[in-house]
């Protein structure tokens, strides 16, 4: 077994909603990335009918990973029968949930290289940034056309030469993946739950902080975007997505005197700060 990556001070919130059989493989594949290679904490909550990860996920990470996986892993199921994901109020609830300095915003198809997290992770625990994109803006995105076997052979070695023989580069961002000291988080207004399923909430969230004057770095490496099938939660033909568009447009002419009182009035904060 490698020596894992000491990410202790940090927890990965990772919300999820498995509607395809790529979404399924590539839960399985981050997370067992994930507990493999690093020392840290994740938290995951599935919100559906029923818990596809309890009944599919689990079986198979507790046959392909080493040692106790459930260490520091906390897993969160809630039922739900309604057929859009509200991921901004997930990842509010998770935020509330860590009690660690540092908050990773974690999709459920990305990985990074792994000098990645501990640059990230240590510049926020140091005290050098607030918030760090793991990767850099332009052509840094691998959209990774994975299959079961590329990704075996992944975890096998961590080895990426696997991901790179299938991959496209393409333009990245602000989504994916960002470390946060977890009450920057917390005093910026966190994710904004006006927006439901698919939305431009990425592009919002760094107007929002960078707007409000936190130091916010980039580390210029790559990362690997898991492909996987589109429906209404992750595609603009989420039915909210007019009212999701008009909230971007009136958030991006705010000033830093416009956003805090903006954010000081959602009613949607209240409740995490009771």
């Amino acid at each position: 077994m490698n020596k894992k990556t000491d990410l202790s001070q940090a927890t990965f919130i990772i919300p999820i909603r498995i509607e395809s059989p790529d979404r399924l493989r590539n839960v399985i594949t981050i997370t067992a990335f994930l507990v493999e290679n690093f020392n840290t904490n994740i938290i995951v909550k599935e919100v559906d009918s029923k818990s596809v990860f309890q009944e599919e996920a689990m079986p198979i990470l507790e046959e392909i990973v080493e040692g106790d996986i459930w260490k520091n892993f906390n897993f969160i199921f809630e039922r739900s029968d309604a057929p859009l994901f509200h991921r901004q109020r997930v990842l509010n609830e998770m935020i509330m949930e860590a009690d660690t300095d540092i908050v990773v915003n974690y999709d459920c198809d990305a990985i990074l290289p792994k000098e990645s997290y501990k640059t990230a992770h240590d510049s926020i625990r140091d005290g050098k940034f607030d918030i760090v994109y793991p990767y850099g803006q332009g052509m840094y995105q691998k959209q990774v056309l994975a299959t079961d076997e590329v990704v075996s052979n992944f975890l096998d070695k961590t080895d990426y030469s696997h991901l790179d023989s299938v991959s496209k580069t393409h333009t990245s961002d602000f989504g994916w993946a960002q470390f946060f000291k977890r009450q920057v988080y917390i005093d910026g207004g966190m994710e904004n739950e006006n927006f439901r399923a698919y939305a431009p909430e990425d592009k919002e969230r760094f107007y929002r902080f960078k707007t409000l004057g936190y130091n916010i770095g980039r580390i210029n490496n790559y990362v690997y975007h898991l492909e996987h099938a589109r429906g209404e939660n992750s595609w603009f033909s989420n039915p909210h997505m007019k009212s999701n568009m008009g909230e971007w447009e009136k958030i991006q002419t705010m000033n830093k005197q416009n956003l805090l009182e903006y954010y000081s009035q959602q009613d949607y904060l209240r409740k995490y700060n009771k």
